[in-house]
């Protein structure tokens, strides 16, 4: 990923959430408390891999945060033999194009390359599009990971056995 491509990308994560997200109180105040860390691509470059997708002409389709370790101030884990995927967000002229698959699979070869024994996740109940691709690519949901952000707020853990 280039620096210039840090804003665009930020601001697709932040459209790409927003579309995603139920018109209810909480939700929204929970977006809106989280899109400084959605937009700040700089800093998750300090400390994970943001994989951007983009066509033949340079428009920038989708992206992801691929965590590499509990290390990362990106990980939202503490397993030492897992890796992580964070932000995942593909922009609506993009969508059932296979740009999220491609991403997500470009996160599983590169735990895998690492010699991962897991690639995990967290996701909202609102991801339903996600969590039917995390399924076809083998992840498994892994409800003792759930991390509760709020009492309505409840992120859905998923885990994918890469190894062992």
């Amino acid at each position: 990923m280039r620096p210039e491509e840090y804003g665009p990308v930020g601001e697709l994560v932040v459209a790409a959430y927003a579309r995603i997200t139920p018109d209810v109180p909480h939700a929204r105040d929970d977006l809106v408390a989280y899109e400084g860390e959605l937009r700040d691509v700089a800093g998750r470059v300090a400390g994970a891999d943001v994989l951007v997708a983009v066509d033949g002409d340079g428009t920038i389709l989708g992206s992801v945060t691929y965590v590499p370790d509990h290390t990362s101030p990106a990980a939202e884990f503490d397993d030492p033999e897992a890796a992580g995927i964070r932000m995942l967000a593909v922009s609506a002229e993009a969508q059932r194009r296979g740009v999220g698959e491609a991403l997500t699979v470009a996160c599983i070869d590169r735990a895998t390359a690492a010699g991962r024994r897991w690639l995990v996740l967290h996701s909202t109940e609102w991801m339903t599009t996600a969590h039917r691709l995390y399924g076809r690519l083998g992840f498994a949901r892994d409800p003792e990971r759930d991390w509760e952000v709020s009492p309505e707020f409840v992120l859905r853990a998923f885990r994918l056995r890469l190894r062992g």
